[in-house]
């Protein structure tokens, strides 16, 4: 049987002491929201639903999101607020229309008496497996708060992390394709300027400058073309990385060998890994499970492969640290903290310092690689648009000196 979905209503009604009083509440029907309304002492006289506002489009939850509300949540248990008033709490403070739908099914499935690992579970577009078995083994361990404060931790490091190697992919994107459009404009609205007036000079244009009339006139009769191609080849680009796993897997592997970029790929993948293995053992999550949750994390085919070795290896026998140097991707460093970390009993240990060294490597990478990239940057574009404007004028400081 489907579960109703959760709405937001608009309630007004009356204390006991005759304050009046209104506000918003998250709940499947009218008839519930007056009953909570009663247990909450107030005599609701209205509860109506909030309309929809015309022309607003709802914001898509994200997973900044979600690492924030299980930030609020664990404040809020290891402060001694009760699971069900969490919910409501949070439900006030959201802007996120669709993270109030979110958390109002929560909070209608824990009030009916169901886990909250059991509630996560009905919504796997946001909470994944290792969410759910994490909240999971809190609520069996009596130790919700403090495995939800893990949770919200992993998440908000997670965030972080992929925040620092987007800008390292992104800043580079950036500098080509406004480079691509600053030559494009040049060519296709400065240029045929110079160009009308070059016909009337009656003389030879060097190379250089006819060398960039040519380009001009090319650019002007096929710009629409190119920029289908170019549209086409990223639309292909992204099925074929959605469609392919083969495609994909090769993608991630070339992404590795990539000068800076690649290093920042494989340090992020190795931190990711870190960072999940040492939350799922300090949760007291098996090993080949964790194993299998981590390497849902990695974020790269290659360290999801090789992960999935290394839980196969384990599960015959191989000690954690001889299973992840068999599969010849994991840095020396890595190693050694792992069997430092199997012969101490303190494998959780290590691998969150681990976890904190290539989360820092990442960091100082993405600020280097940002230095570097800002006087190249002005190189690059003083090169496209000097080199135009040197091909635009040279006829005419030929002409000068001929005067």
């Amino acid at each position: 049987m489907a579960t109703a979905q959760a709405q937001v209503f608009i309630y007004k009604g009356k204390r006991k002491d005759g304050k009046s009083v209104k506000g918003e509440v998250t709940g499947t029907n009218a008839a519930l929201i007056k009953a909570q309304l009663r247990q909450q002492g107030v005599v609701p006289q209205s509860v109506r639903k909030k309309p929809k506002e015309l022309f607003k489009r709802s914001k898509p939850i994200k997973p900044l999101d979600i690492a924030i509300f299980t930030r609020q949540m664990a404040t809020m248990m290891k402060a001694g607020v009760p699971l069900v008033q969490s919910f409501e709490i949070v439900v006030e403070g959201a802007e996120n229309e669709k993270l109030k739908e979110l958390v109002g099914s929560l909070h209608e499935e824990v009030s009916a008496g169901n886990s909250f690992a059991s509630a996560l579970r009905k919504h796997p577009k946001y909470f994944d497996n290792l969410f759910c078995s994490l909240v999971d083994a809190g609520e069996q361990a009596g130790a919700l708060d403090t495995l939800l404060d893990r949770v919200a931790t992993y998440k908000e490091k997670t965030e972080q992390l992929k925040a620092k190697i987007k800008k390292a992919l992104t800043y580079p994107a950036a500098v080509v394709v406004v480079a691509i459009i600053v030559t494009a404009i040049l060519l296709i609205k400065v240029v045929p300027v110079f160009a009308s007036t070059f016909q009337n000079f009656g003389a030879d244009l060097p190379a250089f400058t006819l060398f960039v009339l040519n380009l001009s006139n090319l650019a002007q009769q096929w710009w629409l073309v190119i920029l289908a191609i170019l549209i086409g080849l990223g639309y292909a680009f992204r099925e074929a990385r959605r469609r392919s796993q083969k495609f994909a897997d090769g993608f991630d592997a070339l992404v590795l060998k990539t000068p800076v970029i690649g290093n920042i790929i494989h340090n992020g993948a190795v931190a990711r890994f870190a960072r999940t293995l040492s939350t799922t053992f300090a949760a007291g999550v098996p090993l080949v499970e964790a194993l299998e949750s981590v390497a849902g994390a990695a974020g790269n085919a290659v360290y999801r492969n090789a992960i999935l070795q290394v839980r196969d290896d384990v599960t015959t026998g191989l000690t954690m640290h001889s299973a992840l140097k068999a599969t010849g991707v994991f840095p020396v460093m890595l190693l050694q903290l792992t069997s430092i970390g199997e012969e101490s009993g303190s494998l959780d240990e290590m691998m969150d310092k681990s976890a904190d060294f290539y989360e820092e490597a990442v960091d100082n990478a993405v600020d280097n690689l940002t230095a570097l990239l800002e006087p190249m940057i002005m190189s690059v574009l003083g090169v496209l648009v000097g080199g135009l404007l040197i091909a635009m004028y040279l006829p005419i400081f030929q002409l000068g000196s001929v005067i």
